[in-house]
């Protein structure tokens, strides 16, 4: 487990499950489910990524189908092999794709997407190494903490 999880809630969390495996390559790694065959609890990876995927469990544990769309947080996924490949499966699983593969001013190529329920995800690769000068010059903005 890393240090810092995201855990999703869905309307219908075993069909999350299954989604995120065919648009993302998200692997099941954890299932628990109650005597009725409910979901209570999952975990995927893909990579070193977790995700944590869920019911609605309460209130204020629901899912952007639930809430008009609205989303408090996007997900980020960093990759090591073709994002705009990447990009095509997720849009063949379904994916509304928000925005087109296309490098950033910090040298990763991402992509933006909602996924069958409105969360929305990015998706990221490394596709060139930017000095913190470079990035500076290219934004017009001031960068501190840049590694």
């Amino acid at each position: 487990m890393t240090r810092l999880t995201s855990a999703l809630c869905y309307k219908d969390p075993k069909a999350a499950l299954k989604w995120l495996e065919a648009a993302f390559g998200f692997e099941l790694v954890l299932l628990i489910e109650d005597g009725d065959g409910n979901l209570a609890h999952s975990q995927m990876t893909l990579g070193e990524a977790n995700v944590m995927v869920g019911n609605e469990w309460s209130a204020d544990h629901a899912s952007p189908a639930s809430l008009g769309g609205k989303n408090t947080q996007t997900v980020h996924i960093h990759i090591e092999d073709d994002v705009d490949a990447h990009c095509e499966r997720a849009r063949a699983a379904g994916a509304e794709i928000l925005m087109e593969p296309a490098t950033q001013f910090y040298g990763d190529r991402t992509y933006r997407c909602r996924d069958l329920e409105g969360h929305i995800w990015t998706v990221g690769q490394t596709v060139k190494a930017v000095t913190r000068e470079e990035a500076e010059a290219a934004t017009g903005l001031k960068i501190q903490g840049w590694a």
